[in-house]
């Protein structure tokens, strides 16, 4: 066991307008260690992390980095002082290529004064290299998918030879199969003396990985121990403040006839002759590994893009236009993988965010309405325990997770008879995921259709009636709940032409 204290943060205080973020904040990364910080959506994780890394200023309170106070103005301090971050949202430049992303405020320069374009190409291609990417070389960061684009972000991250390395949700988009070899990167690097601030809501993450756990519960820490003084249950219990006996609330119900039916789907180089059904309260599941087609079979579907050939059927009638704005009149709602993208307006409040599907229920007769939108989104946010400073709050400067929760928001205010939930509780604490799970539930009890595509084959085994696996842009298995399994989905999964 190491002795060394790498950081420590003492006392720190953070407010922002209409909310108490952290208060007394005080705890210590040794060296060579992997620290997780556990913590419900809103608890206070992701801004700890902004002060350590000179995003925000504490209001009060001290950083110490190996014995010596610090001052982290800005993240360039911050990088100086030996700290590096991996942001939950992930943070690139979509028209830049994967190298120019990769040295980003760093670029390489000759004598001259300009961009050493061949370096930076050749330093480049040894940080995909180590990072097992070569494949991406010369690529547009646009042209890859969210898997691709965050291990770019981790492989950035170590290219920095940071001492402490804070990684918030390093996992959420990435395949099992992904994240073995991150974890030995993670070992390894701890083994080197690198200090490893690790977030995660996965709590098997959390024990194959940690060596200590500090937990935070609105904003003050209220637990930090060595991970070996831990199980699961007292983790959970210190997050939400309450036992939680069955993370998956799984309502047994009866299913009725089939509302939703596609029939030979296909989209040149990306998925062939999909076809699936969703009865009437139904809970049905997609899986496959990063790649499968899974999410672009379901923006097809939703009218994000567009599809070659193939028929859907919705309610008895058939879905001929291939756009959103039609396919949320007949009563469907996406909720989207990449929220940053396609499911919020980042610099826009949250009342606007909720209310952007709805704008006929407020908007009538020239006039915005604005006390029934502030009623409507009042009796959304309560149900979905939304956490923010006010309705006027931008989206963007909200956690991951309260951003998901006005997201799903938006959508049960339309009342739809088909919901698709694509990743909907990644980057979601335990005790919202249990929540989320809940209105799943209701809603199916309603006799709603839900799909829902999962990377966390638990929750898929959980909640689902029926899994539909994919490989290659193809469904290759079907199973009925009874079958259920992980090596069950996994075997249709890896099936490859």
């Amino acid at each position: 066991m190491k002795e060394g204290i790498r950081l420590e943060v003492k006392n720190i205080e953070k407010s922002f307008p209409g909310i108490k973020a952290l208060s007394n904040v005080t705890f210590k990364v040794r060296e060579g260690t992997i620290h997780s910080l556990c913590g419900e959506n809103g608890a206070g994780k992701s801004t700890l992390m902004k002060i350590i890394n000179g995003i925000y200023q504490p209001d009060e309170g001290e950083i110490f980095i190996n014995g010596k106070k610090v001052n982290i103005k800005n993240p360039i301090i911050a990088r100086e002082l030996g700290i590096g971050m991996i942001a939950q949202e992930l943070n690139y430049f979509p028209e830049l290529t994967i190298e120019e992303n990769l040295f980003v405020g760093r670029l390489p320069l000759n004598k001259y004064g300009k961009v050493n374009w061949k370096k930076l190409k050749e330093d480049a291609k040894k940080i995909l290299k180590d990072n097992g990417l070569e494949y991406l070389a010369g690529k547009q960061i646009k042209e890859c998918s969210v898997s691709e684009i965050q291990q770019v972000e981790i492989a950035k991250a170590l290219s920095l030879n940071a001492q402490i390395l804070i990684m918030d949700e390093p996992t959420s988009s990435i395949t099992e199969s992904e994240v073995k070899p991150l974890f030995k990167k993670i070992k390894d690097l701890a083994k080197r003396g690198i200090s490893i601030i690790y977030i995660s809501h996965k709590l098997d993450e959390i024990f194959e990985i940690s060596d200590d756990v500090t937990i935070l519960r609105d904003g003050e820490v209220v637990s930090s121990h060595e991970i070996s003084e831990l199980n699961p249950d007292k983790i959970i219990s210190l997050m939400v403040g309450r036992k939680i006996e069955n993370i998956y609330p799984k309502i047994e119900h009866s299913v009725g006839d089939v509302i939703f039916e596609v029939s030979n789907l296909c989209k040149e180089n990306v998925f062939k002759n999909i076809s699936f059904n969703v009865r009437k309260g139904e809970i049905v599941g997609f899986a496959g590994l990063v790649g499968s087609g899974r999410t672009e079979v379901m923006e097809s579907i939703f009218g994000l893009s567009s599809y070659d050939s193939g028929t859907i059927i919705f309610q008895n009638q058939k879905l001929c236009a291939k756009n959103i704005r039609d396919n949320i009149d007949a009563g469907i709602g996406m909720v989207t993988e990449n929220r940053k993208e396609t499911g919020i307006v980042g610099v826009r409040s949250i009342k606007e965010n909720a209310t952007l599907s709805s704008l006929k229920k407020i908007f009538y007769g020239g006039y915005l309405h604005k006390s029934e939108e502030e009623n409507l989104v009042k009796e959304y946010f309560k149900k979905m325990d939304v956490k923010a400073p006010s309705l006027e709050t931008a989206i963007g400067s909200l956690s991951g997770g309260n951003q998901q929760k006005v997201i799903l928001s938006k959508w049960l205010m339309r009342n739809p008879s088909l919901l698709i939930l694509d990743e909907p509780t990644r980057g979601i604490d335990v005790g919202n995921k249990f929540e989320i799970y809940k209105i799943m539930g209701d809603l199916a009890n309603e006799g709603r259709g839900i799909i829902i595509v999962s990377s966390e084959l638990p929750e898929l085994i959980g909640m689902c009636d029926r899994v539909y696996v994919m490989s290659e842009g193809q469904i290759r298995g079907e199973l009925e709940r009874s079958k259920l399994s992980q090596e069950a989905i996994m075997n249709y999964a890896t099936i490859i032409d």
